[in-house]
């Protein structure tokens, strides 16, 4: 069952990162958020997370610090963003809608493992609100098209909200690097394959002691239809459904079989 529709006019929104607090896509999804309704929070992180994954800060104590009304920078992990301001800054009203992002690269096939920004949005579905996580893909070396979420983000984002999803899930959302005029549509995808890190880069220190880089380059693997890899290269916007439940049913059964 699908939850309620959001009525974004009425919504409270709070929009949170991983590339930190001044990112130029956090930026954008801010003004983005402001077009679709009036009470829009932040809350990023100091520094960038990137790769942050799920991570907690348990081993100190975290501080959150003001910088505008509605605007704040806590000194932790993208998750720590999420809790903190759901259960402290707003904990007088919820937000009905967390918006995460918009990552500065795309998050698309085990991405969602590592990405601080999908980790985000989990970490809001966990607290049972609604999350949505926008990437923009980037084939030019750290050059981003932004005008294209500009364009499609605010449409997709109020299209979603107006269909609702079930709690436990988020929408994992992918803009393809092309200008606008050139994006052929929205296609709601599977997750694909593709893993970070096939790459390492070793060099030596000044002391001729090894250390390593964890490359840039991914293997993209076989870019199936219908999912999120491919429709992105295609120039599709992918809309990704991801469900947290990591249990494999098949394997659960077979294993009940053997362990009766």
């Amino acid at each position: 069952m699908f939850d309620a529709a959001i009525d974004l006019h009425h919504a409270r929104i709070l929009v949170s990162n991983d590339d930190g607090i001044n990112a130029a896509g956090l930026n954008l999804l801010v003004k983005i958020a402001r077009s679709l309704c009036p009470d829009v929070w932040v809350v990023a992180p100091e520094s960038e997370q990137s790769g942050a994954s799920h991570s907690l800060t348990i081993q100190r104590p975290l501080r959150i610090r003001k910088l505008a009304p509605k605007r704040f920078a806590v000194d932790g992990t993208p998750t720590d963003c999420v809790l903190l301001a759901v259960n402290a800054i707003l904990k007088d009203k919820k937000p009905d809608l967390m918006l995460s992002g918009i990552n500065a690269g795309g998050n698309m096939g085990e991405d969602v493992i590592y990405s601080g920004t999908v980790a985000a949005a989990l970490e809001a579905t966990l607290l049972n609100v609604p999350a949505i996580a926008l990437s923009l893909h980037s084939a030019r070396d750290g050059k981003f098209c932004w005008p294209t979420v500009a364009r499609f983000a605010p449409r997709i984002i109020r299209r979603l909200a107006a269909t609702g999803w079930p709690s436990n899930t988020l929408i994992n959302v992918n803009f393809p690097d092309l200008p606008p005029c050139r994006v052929k549509g929205v296609e709601v995808t599977a997750q694909g394959r593709r893993k970070l890190g096939d790459q390492l880069i070793e060099r030596a220190d000044p002391r001729g002691r090894p250390y390593y880089w964890i490359g840039p380059m991914r293997h993209e693997g076989a870019s199936r239809r219908g999912t999120d890899i491919h429709a992105v290269n295609a120039g599709m916007v992918s809309l990704t459904p991801v469900f947290y439940d990591l249990t494999s049913r098949r394997v659960l059964n077979n294993l009940r079989k053997a362990f009766p």
